[in-house]
């Protein structure tokens, strides 16, 4: 069970650490751009990202007609959304306990987050009870069946250090279920396919971070490190 503690070592994390260096808001991806487009219509849609860190995923959905909302633990992070998202309302808040009223958004999407949440089970009833009855969800988690980390090559990011709770699929679908949430589709996550991604760090790894960007464009979905899911109420 989580407790004052963990939020707090969380925030200081995100705060010191995570989000301790200056901010840049990177043009977003190719593949960002064909998952938003996996959302449908966006014209006039209320949208909530659930920890939305500098905002490059709301500020795109801005783009595309939607009326956008963040939410992150990270005060620094929610300072650079009103500084440079500034159609976004944004505020600083746990997943587990935000500041919305209920049944307003038609989109929430968790990115890469939901791992390091101290509650899912109740973030994920939060998320259900800001979101209108025929809200759409998308939810990017990581894949313990990663092939790379069955390996033994890959141990996780540098998140570790305060929490990154790994599942199966199957594991994850179990959760979404239990929580009130249904999958209806699953994508994989190809953002590494990009110059960008593969050069990255030392020259002399770039190779081998190229061949494993190939690889995940051809691993089945149940190899891939990141997995989308799209999801709507049970109910």
């Amino acid at each position: 069970m989580s407790t004052l503690k963990d939020y707090e070592r969380a925030i200081d994390f995100y705060n010191d650490k995570y989000y301790g260096r200056e901010f840049a808001l990177k043009n977003t991806s190719w593949h960002d751009k064909v998952v938003a487009k996996r959302l449908g219509s966006l014209d006039g849609a209320q949208v909530l990202d659930v920890a939305c860190g500098g905002g490059k995923w709301l500020k795109l959905l801005a783009e595309r007609g939607a009326q956008i909302a963040g939410v992150d633990i990270a005060d620094r992070a929610i300072d650079y959304c009103k500084q440079t998202v500034v159609q976004g309302e944004f505020h600083v808040a746990a997943a587990e306990e935000m500041p919305f009223e209920s049944g307003r958004f038609d989109v929430i999407t968790c990115m890469g987050s939901l791992e390091h949440f101290a509650d899912k089970s109740r973030a994920l009833g939060e998320m259900q009870r800001v979101a209108k009855p025929t809200a759409k969800f998308l939810l990017l988690v990581p894949n313990a069946g990663f092939a790379t980390r069955r390996m033994g090559l890959f141990r996780g990011t540098l998140q570790t250090a305060v929490r990154e709770d790994v599942y199966s699929l199957a594991e994850w679908d179990q959760l979404f279920r239990e929580s009130g949430l249904s999958v209806t589709a699953r994508w994989r996550d190809l953002h590494v396919l990009s110059w960008n991604w593969i050069c990255q760090k030392n020259p002399v790894t770039w190779p081998l971070r190229a061949a494993q960007a190939l690889v995940l464009g051809i691993w089945p979905i149940s190899w891939q490190y990141q997995v989308y899911h799209l999801c709507r109420k049970l109910n």
